[in-house]
């Protein structure tokens, strides 16, 4: 089945909940965050070329980002790289991405991977995904993974499983994207809920076909290959769009040491810390008195902190930014704010 077997990998985002760290010239998933040598992007690649033959593995992404996939993933071929020409979330692309692999094999069982991603058990995470594929193989359903919480965590989206199953595989019952801290801890004592991990598997045919019965005007743009069509697509993510809404959406429940990078709560739960739990994620930093923070600075250079306790502190080309870690979700107004006195220089 290896050969009817395809993965698209998500690489498009601009990152900008890791900003001052990741920028629009640079964003998040071209950056070595755990100083391994490898990129998140090219993480991510390794990862899923273990199982998936390298000429059926995908990548979308900005015009802009062009050349730095093609330098850090030299392996593709330039019909590989599916170009965005404008920022149109993950509905639009992986409904680009469906129409030129269809094109292809229409029969195509489909990874859908994004590339800010940990995954701590990677045998037990390619058997999960193997045994998706067989699924979504035989039956025309939308399979995600899903993740038994271990903490109640606000910037996840979670699922409800409910009783109907086939084979191990659990129907969804329901959606909740990003809840208040309130009832994420709810969902976690209950039982009932996962966190949705992003990571979906289906047969092309199956999401192609959600995508005409549920965004028709998706449809219309990109499969008739109209001028232009992929940038006036509606600006909006594939749970919006297909997830939250068919009744044919089914998840696998998995274990292999699963955590989403998407944000800098996200980053300090999976960094190594010190006895006070401050993480430093790269350059240096002496840190007194000062506990529960996370640090990035460029390498070569030292923060000397004194005093701190709780705050996310991070440089890179120019921005310093200190913040309460519990204010992260200000980043944007910072963001904004910033690209509004100075232009897009800082960002």
């Amino acid at each position: 089945m290896d050969n009817k077997c395809y993965c698209i990998i998500m690489g498009g985002g601009v990152g900008r909940r890791f900003w001052p760290v990741s920028r629009y010239s640079l964003p998040k998933q071209f950056m070595d965050f755990f100083g391994t040598g490898r990129t998140l992007i090219q993480q991510t690649f390794d990862r899923y070329k273990k199982i998936i033959p390298i000429e059926n593995i995908f990548v979308t992404t900005n015009e802009s980002y062009k050349q730095l996939v093609h330098e850090q993933l030299p392996e593709l071929d330039e019909s590989q790289i599916i170009l965005e020409p404008s920022h149109r979330n993950t509905a639009p692309s992986i409904a680009l991405a469906s129409y030129h692999i269809a094109q292809r094999d229409r029969n195509a069982n489909v990874i859908v991977a994004p590339t800010d991603h940990l995954i701590i058990k990677e045998p037990e995470f390619l058997e999960a995904i193997q045994r998706g594929l067989s699924f979504v193989d035989q039956k025309p359903y939308l399979l995600t993974l899903g993740i038994r919480p271990n903490r109640p965590v606000t910037e996840y989206g979670y699922l409800q499983v409910a009783d109907e199953a086939i084979d191990g595989f659990f129907k969804v019952k329901t959606f909740i994207e990003k809840p208040e801290l309130e009832f994420a801890k709810m969902f976690v004592d209950s039982g009932e809920f996962y966190w949705n991990s992003g990571i979906f598997l289906w047969n092309v045919q199956t999401i192609l076909e959600s995508f005409r019965e549920l965004t028709p005007d998706i449809c219309a743009k990109l499969g008739g290959r109209e001028e232009g069509g992929f940038s006036s697509c509606p600006n909006i993510s594939i749970d919006y769009a297909i997830m939250e809404k068919a009744n044919n959406v089914y998840v696998q429940l998995c274990d292999f040491g699963w955590a989403d990078l998407g944000t800098w709560d996200s980053l300090y739960e999976e960094t190594p810390k010190d006895e006070d739990k401050n993480a430093v994620m790269s350059g240096e930093a002496l840190l007194h008195d000062s506990q529960n923070n996370m640090v990035s600075m460029p390498k070569d250079s030292v923060a000397i902190i004194q005093g701190l306790d709780g705050y996310l502190v991070a440089y890179n080309k120019g921005v310093l930014l200190i913040c309460k870690k519990e204010n992260v979700g200000s980043l944007r107004k910072y963001f904004n704010e910033l690209q509004m006195k100075k232009g897009d220089d800082f960002i």
